[in-house]
């Protein structure tokens, strides 16, 4: 497993970007709470003329995501959907077509089916983990929105396969890599034209801000894009960029112990009598697993399990009586902060995907979704032993 990726991360995440404040030599970037400035003449300005437009507090965490995902640009969004949402308006026309994996986010697939297949772009989805990439992104695909891993089966996908037939039929390549991180993975690096973040997960790690990111290379793009990130006014505040640089300084050391209790608990889940299915790329049973070898250094602490069916109830009774029965795992949506969360997919965060396209995909009713936080790992088997015997 390479890990020549990780050359130098902690020390970026801490730094890129960030010099202590010129006024006061405070170490930590200051939060700006402003959103107007002082022109020494009509548009003879220090950098900075709105808040909608730039930020103090945001230019260093924009320049800090760059560095970390090997991106000449990086721009901030004030959620997840909003970067996904600015990023394919910038990309995409009416008439143009695009390729989604076909296991994504809830709340993209409802983005893309809901809101800009009105603006007459037409969709096809595909399991990019197991297509014919040749017949999944014909001649004429615009845009390929992959997720990998997928959100909630956790499949891989190859992103330099992906790539290259994209950029074969002339089609651009966004990767959402809001589960692997740049710690683990880097899109750019294996051909991908965008990387999409929801910062609200492990970027800043601490449940307490909602987030989006778009790291990209190419200038035209980008001067599009942040034209894009001004005019519609997407963008989040200085307290909420101050707190996901705080995030940064920690995420190397964060995922690494997410991945430490997660091998341990997805073993554990994989031995346990009373479950059926264990996905996770953790696993060396997982049927990705050479891919996520090959591409990814590591992988975070994201679960998703079935349980086996019996005692009287269908499988979604069994989910809801099992994560109610959690006490160490909070029962939420969301994923990739300090403490551990569980859910039922069916119910919560994939609840806007029609029922019979979430099985006709794998996302069965009883799915249960880890994301396994920093508690002690013996407490979050034996919580989850609790939940079993419940």
């Amino acid at each position: 497993m390479s890990t020549n990726r990780k050359a130098g991360f902690d020390t970026r995440s801490i730094h890129a970007g960030q010099v202590p404040d010129p006024a006061t030599g405070a170490v930590m970037t200051p939060i700006y709470q402003v959103s107007t400035y002082a022109q020494d003449g009509v548009g003879n300005t220090k950098g900075y003329d709105y808040s909608r437009s730039d930020n103090p507090t945001r230019t260093p965490l924009q320049e800090c995501l760059a560095a970390l995902e090997g991106a000449n640009h990086a721009l901030v969004f004030s959620s997840g959907l909003a970067a996904t949402d600015n990023l394919v308006r910038t990309i995409v026309r009416p008439g143009d077509h695009v390729v989604c994996g076909d296991d994504v986010y809830g709340g993209t697939y409802r983005l893309f089916d809901k809101v800009v297949r009105h603006w007459g772009v037409t969709f096809s989805y595909a399991d990019f983990s197991t297509a014919n990439l040749e017949e999944a992104i014909p001649a004429g695909t615009k845009l390929v929105w992959l997720e990998t891993p997928t959100n909630p089966l956790l499949k891989v996908s190859d992103i330099a396969a992906v790539c290259a037939r994209a950029h074969a039929v002339g089609a651009v390549v966004a990767v959402d890599n809001t589960f692997a991180t740049p710690y683990f993975q880097l899109p750019l690096a294996l051909g991908a034209d965008f990387v999409v973040h929801s910062m609200t997960k492990y970027l800043n790690g601490h449940s307490d801000v909602v987030m989006g990111m778009v790291a990209l290379n190419d200038t035209a793009t980008y001067d599009r894009l942040k034209f894009l990130q001004n005019a519609a006014g997407a963008v989040p505040g200085p307290q909420d960029c101050f707190l996901v640089l705080r995030g940064l300084k920690t995420l190397g050391v964060r995922m690494d112990r997410h991945q430490q209790s997660g091998k341990v608990i997805a073993a554990w889940l994989a031995a346990h009598p009373e479950v059926a299915r264990v996905y996770t790329p953790l696993l060396a049973s997982h049927p990705n697993y050479d891919v996520a070898q090959r591409q990814m250094c590591g992988f975070g602490g994201m679960i998703s399990f079935e349980l086996k069916p019996g005692r009287g109830k269908d499988a979604l009774e069994r989910a809801r009586a099992f994560v109610a029965a959690t006490r160490v795992f909070t029962l939420a949506e969301s994923l990739g902060g300090v403490e551990s969360l569980i859910e039922v997919p069916a119910l919560m965060t994939h609840a806007s995907i029609e029922p019979a396209k979430r099985r006709a995909i794998g996302i069965e009713d009883g799915l249960i979704r880890l994301s396994v936080g920093l508690e002690n790992v013996e407490d979050l088997i034996a919580d989850l032993e609790a939940a079993f015997e419940a």
